[in-house]
Order: C-alpha cells, then sequence, then structure tokens
C-alpha cells in the first residue's frame, strides 16, 4: 500500500516512486505484477491524477515498469534499478544528515540495529 506524506519535503511523485521500489524489494510486487492506472491510485490517495502520471513515467523511464497499450502499467523484470533507485535515496538522504551535524558513527548504529531488526537479532 503507497502512503504519501503531503506535508514532507519530498515531492509526492519522487514518494510513489520509493513506494513503488520499496514494495518491489519487499516482494510484494513481482515481474509482471500489474500496478493501478494512474487515475484509480490518484483516486485513492487523493492526488490529481498528473502527479502519478509524472512518477509512472519516471518508473518506466528508469526501467521500473513498462506499459502495454490498452492493458496498463506493470513491473519490469527485476533488476539492479530498483537497488540503485533506493541506493541513490538512501545517499541523498545520509548527505543531508551528515550536512545537518548528525555523526557517521551514530548513522551506522542506525544501520546497525536496523539490520538486527530486520533480522530478528
Amino acid at each position: 500500500m503507497i502512503s504519501i506524506d503531503i506535508t514532507g519535503r519530498t515531492p509526492i511523485y519522487e514518494q510513489i516512486c520509493r513506494a513503488v521500489c520499496s514494495e518491489i524489494t519487499r516482494g510484494v510486487l513481482k515481474e509482471n505484477d500489474k500496478i493501478p492506472p494512474s487515475r484509480a491510485l490518484a483516486q485513492q490517495l487523493g492526488l490529481n491524477p498528473n502527479t502519478v502520471a509524472k512518477a509512472y513515467q519516471m518508473l518506466e523511464r528508469d526501467g521500473i515498469i513498462y506499459t502495454v497499450a490498452g492493458k496498463g502499467s506493470f513491473i519490469a523484470a527485476a533488476s539492479s534499478k530498483v537497488g540503485s533507485t533506493l541506493t541513490k535515496d538512501f545517499e541523498e538522504k545520509a548527505r543531508e544528515a551528515l550536512n545537518a551535524g548528525i555523526p557517521k558513527e551514530t548513522l551506522v548504529e542506525i544501520i546497525a540495529q536496523m539490520t538486527l531488526d530486520r533480522n530478528g537479532g
């Protein structure tokens, strides 16, 4: 399920892209799964259809989804593109944190704790 933070600093279309990539990474969305039409997703999220269309265009440009005329949009073959999109986002946020004065050690501790939590440790 895609959730959007309309009060956040990240553009909504980028949030949609990240949410789709996250769902692919977590295995919620798989290769050739159909995603909702942009108008339907816009209505569901209470957004302008153009915003969702822009996100879909970016996802297609990056090879994360593909569109079949008259059929809809689908998840493309699993590739490193999803990982590289998420890595780019992570690097951007890490850079922001470092620029805000958060020590590197704190970021490393956060990642270590997240890894432990994820692995049930």
